[in-house]
């Protein structure tokens, strides 16, 4: 790995969430509904589903709404059909973006992203234009003052767990794993009591870009606060370094 920190971003957002946490699990509801559509009930069957889980719960969502999450979209056969859609794109000074949404209205999510990029001095690519930019995996970080275990322990319990790489930094430390092996890494490190600080199978950049100029940081500010304001928009991952 490339030992840059994310630790900052990743409590900035979580406080962010906190106060939004209405918006966070209409998101994971969204996507449980459609897991469970695709392949079942069942996460020990249902792969997706096992990973929204698992978002879930890195987000604090109550495990009887997680259930009756499921067990709604297991039986509603007339709920509203999600549609995943991803864009790509560009921000300021070449900031690649991915925006990953699910919507039951094409038209509508396509006017909100396009907006957004438009407001922020950004445009929309054409699909494939960044993401081969970033690889798919999953991100477990644990803040050091939550954790008691020795480092050199805590790496050798990940990667006896399936964990592909293990880093330290100064705050925290980052679990990489590949998509398919997250549930079970994230599993095995809870049930050794561990707190985690974020959990979940995300888009991490190649390389990041810093950006100097206030205007540039302004406007992808602008971007982001504007996807962040859409029920539509599922995630949005992007390479610009806000450290």
């Amino acid at each position: 790995m490339s030992g840059h920190s994310k630790f900052a971003n990743i409590k900035h957002k979580k406080e962010k969430n906190d106060a939004a946490k209405g918006k966070i699990f209409t998101i994971i509801g969204r996507e449980i509904a459609v897991a469970v559509k695709e392949g079942g009930p069942d996460p020990a069957n249902n792969f997706k589903l096992a990973t929204v889980i698992a978002k879930a719960k890195a987000n604090n969502m109550p495990n009887d709404t997680i259930e009756r999450g499921i067990k709604k979209a297991a039986g509603d056969g007339n709920s509203a059909n999600y549609e995943s859609i991803t864009y790509e794109g560009y921000g300021p000074s070449g900031i690649a973006i991915i925006v990953k949404t699910l919507t039951d209205n094409k038209n509508r999510t396509a006017a909100a992203v396009r907006s957004a990029f438009t407001k922020g001095n950004g445009n929309i690519g054409t699909p494939g234009c960044v993401s081969f930019m970033f690889d798919e995996k999953g991100q477990i970080i644990i803040d050091k003052e939550e954790c008691e275990m020795d480092s050199d322990d805590l790496m050798m319990e990940a990667l006896d767990a399936g964990a592909e790489d293990f880093s330290e930094e100064d705050d925290s430390y980052e679990i990489i794993t590949d998509p398919e092996s997250f549930p079970e890494v994230e599993k095995a490190l809870k049930d050794m009591g561990l707190v985690l600080a974020s959990a979940e199978v995300t888009m991490i950049p190649q390389t990041y870009v810093k950006l100097t100029n206030e205007k540039d940081i302004s406007s992808i500010e602008r971007i982001l606060d504007l996807l962040d304001e859409s029920d539509d928009v599922q995630a949005v991952y992007h390479n610009w370094d806000e450290d």
